[in-house]
């Protein structure tokens, strides 16, 4: 049950802190999104979504894993 509240605390954290400073979330997105970008202008936006989709996957079972 800890756990639990330990990952809202944390939630809520982060959410005051993009509501706080959205400049701080812009520049920890920005690199995500400039490759995103790059990758959609060399070849097209269903390799970009594949991209976006796979490292989604990653980011969800890597946060798996770590716990």
């Amino acid at each position: 049950m800890a756990g639990k509240e330990i990952d809202r605390m944390r939630a809520r954290s982060a959410w005051e802190t993009v509501k706080e400073s959205p400049v701080i979330t812009a520049i920890a997105v920005a690199p995500v999104v400039l490759v995103l970008g790059v990758v959609w202008l060399l070849t097209n936006g269903w390799v970009a979504f594949l991209l976006l989709v796979l490292l989604g996957v990653g980011v969800v079972v890597g946060g798996k894993f770590l716990r």
